[in-house]
């Protein structure tokens, strides 16, 4: 049931003026074609380098990965069969000896090995260190087996491998890291075919695969940036799913009776960065207007439908470190604005970081709420991939706000707490040595108190000092061709494999 209205703020008034807009084995019916419109090209297909959604969708299906999540979001063995504690830091992991690459090699434990080793070298400059960095290395222990030693306890350690997908060391060290980007071979189910930059990326069915085969012989994963023409495209039939559909699109879709939406609420928070390095933002009392300028409930019942939910944290609470009755700053608009003249906050242009991969209106409605409180905020819209390297700059390059949405996957803030605020990760552009200090109190003790302890202090930060406004907890919203079945998850996976077409 839909959330009752409510009066809505100048900003969502113009943002909506603004806007028009069970693992299965081969079916018996089966498309020879599976089309996917994303809404940008991958800006990686190393599983390796980027972790977004629009190159997770593709790659994931290219590759396995140590261990993996069902569809309610259980951690289950893939390349791993099981895994035995020796001591708090040292974890064996015994592998399957039954998978090959797509270039007919055997995957064996050197393969897994060297991919845990290649992910936490600092050389390599993974945007996803942060995650892995408690790992001191992974050695071949066995004939199918590798150990895993971490930097003391580190109690997220399989949440965070979940995500890590296994490479062939061979193929790796004789093409280079570019290369292997640009025709990555894996193991999984799909393997890649084509990418034709700009446009789309091609798999083809792994049919050798060990596990559950894909029921479509070929898939095309196409960039398509304008939300109304990835929805067109499905109501037309050249698309068979289509991802970031908005709630007006959602409604549209479900009247038709054309296609259907798939939904699901996900561990996946949106959220305003702010860069306390740059003024006026290095004020505190700045930060603080920004959060009493935005109103939260207004826009997920103004502009997202009542699918999402409004955040107090950077968590939902099916995480651990999730803060029951977390107090937040109010949304008080005529206080955020005395605060902004007194400080002198608008006499500076503030640029707002965004790309086409988010819901636009909810930039929009963000930017004119902080106009309305005396800020003088400029959007800056820009690709994924020039977007994401701004990102991961120095606090200096970074923009004074960006718009984002995050999940780790792990439901366990370390991952997402760690990454955006510790110093050390290149996502972060806050510098303070005791929230450095509590987050790695709170990744390196297998004490669950101390863990929630140290996590609560650092939430409490974050609504008080406002480094970032937690927005909304995100819904993900698929259209579908209705001869496709398939559960959207929490984790915002798409496994084709886990997919079936009934004609």
């Amino acid at each position: 049931m839909m959330p009752s209205s409510r009066r809505l703020s100048s900003a969502l008034l113009l943002a909506a003026a603004l806007a028009s807009t069970a693992f299965l084995a081969l079916p018996a019916a089966a498309k020879d074609l599976f089309v996917v419109d994303l809404v940008n090209e991958p800006s990686s297909l190393d599983p390796q380098k980027q972790w977004n959604p629009d190159s997770y969708y593709v790659y994931r299906n290219v590759f396995d990965n140590l261990l993996t999540r069902d569809d309610d979001g259980k951690i289950v063995p893939q390349i791993a069969t099981k895994w035995d504690y020796k001591s708090p830091t040292e974890i064996v992991f015994t592998l399957r000896s039954d998978v090959k690459f797509h270039d007919g090699q055997p995957l064996t434990a050197e393969d897994v090995a060297f991919s845990v080793n290649r992910i936490i070298d600092p050389a390599f400059k993974s945007p996803q260190f942060s995650q892995f960095n408690k790992i001191k290395s992974a050695a071949v222990s066995g004939e199918n087996e590798i150990t895993v030693v971490t930097d003391g306890p580190y109690p997220v350690l399989l949440a965070q491998l979940v995500k890590l997908s296994v490479v062939p060391k061979h193929v790796v060290e004789k093409v280079g890291d570019d290369a292997f980007n640009a025709a990555p071979v894996g193991s999984g189910p799909y393997k890649f075919e084509a990418w034709n930059r700009g446009s789309s990326v091609t798999l083809v069915r792994n049919d050798d695969y060990w596990g559950d085969k894909g029921p479509f012989p070929k898939a095309e994963f196409r960039a398509v940036p304008d939300a109304a023409t990835r929805l067109a495209d499905l109501q037309a039939g050249n698309a068979d799913l289509v991802v970031t559909l908005d709630a007006d699109q959602a409604k549209q879709l479900e009247g038709a009776g054309s296609a259907k939406v798939l939904s699901a609420l996900t561990e996946r928070i949106a959220y305003l960065k702010l860069n306390p390095t740059l003024p006026p933002l290095d004020n505190p009392k700045v930060r603080q207007a920004v959060a009493q300028a935005i109103d939260k409930q207004g826009i997920v019942e103004g502009l997202l439908g009542g699918f999402d939910k409004p955040a107090t944290q950077m968590a939902n609470d099916t995480y651990l470190g999730y803060v029951p009755n977390l107090e937040n700053l109010p949304f008080d608009p005529e206080a955020a604005k005395k605060a902004v003249e007194e400080a002198g906050a608008g006499k500076t242009k503030l640029s707002f970081a965004t790309s086409p991969v988010f819901d636009q209106r909810i930039v929009q409605a963000l930017a004119q709420m902080l106009t309305d409180v005396g800020f003088d905020v400029e959007i800056q819209l820009t690709d994924m991939a020039a977007y994401l390297k701004r990102a991961q700059s120095e606090p200096a390059q970074q923009a004074n706000f960006a718009f984002g949405r995050w999940s780790c996957a792990c439901q366990d803030v370390d991952g997402v707490l760690f990454p955006l605020l510790h110093s050390s990760s290149s996502w972060s552009s806050l510098r303070n040595p005791e929230i450095d200090a509590l987050l790695e109190q709170g990744r390196n003790t297998l004490d669950e108190k101390q863990r929630l302890d140290a996590y609560t202090a650092v939430s409490q930060f974050v609504a008080k000092d406002v480094p970032l406004v937690p927005l909304y907890e995100a819904a993900v919203l698929y259209g579908a061709a209705t001869n496709l079945e398939w559960k959207p998850t929490a984790n915002e996976s798409m496994f084709l494999n886990r997919m079936t077409w009934k004609d």
